[in-house]
């Protein structure tokens, strides 16, 4: 049986050629995710209780806090407002 090498991540990251921007763009995503499941513990909310508050279904949140989904500006923004936040534009630093 033939053993199965692993690759580095940087390796990896290389053949998938992304951008500098491309790789900006999906920290950027990444960020307002952990930000949002962050939001979501601060305010002791399980994912069910947040639908409930929000009207996104549970299903939905969870694919979202697992990276599997890229939520859409109108449903970070129906997750974020019952939990009393906001998105805003800010300066880069």
């Amino acid at each position: 049986m033939k053993k199965e090498k692993w690759e580095t991540w940087e390796k990896f990251r290389k053949k998938l050629n992304i951008s500098p921007e491309q790789e900006a763009e999906i920290q950027l995503e990444m960020d307002i995710i952990e930000a949002t499941i962050e939001a979501r513990k601060k305010s002791k909310l399980t994912q069910r209780e947040l639908s409930e508050k929000s009207g996104v279904k549970q299903p939905v949140i969870a694919r979202i806090e697992r990276y599997a989904n890229s939520p859409q500006t109108n449903t970070l923004i129906k997750l974020l407002y019952p939990m009393g936040y906001t998105i805003r534009v800010v300066p880069l630093e």
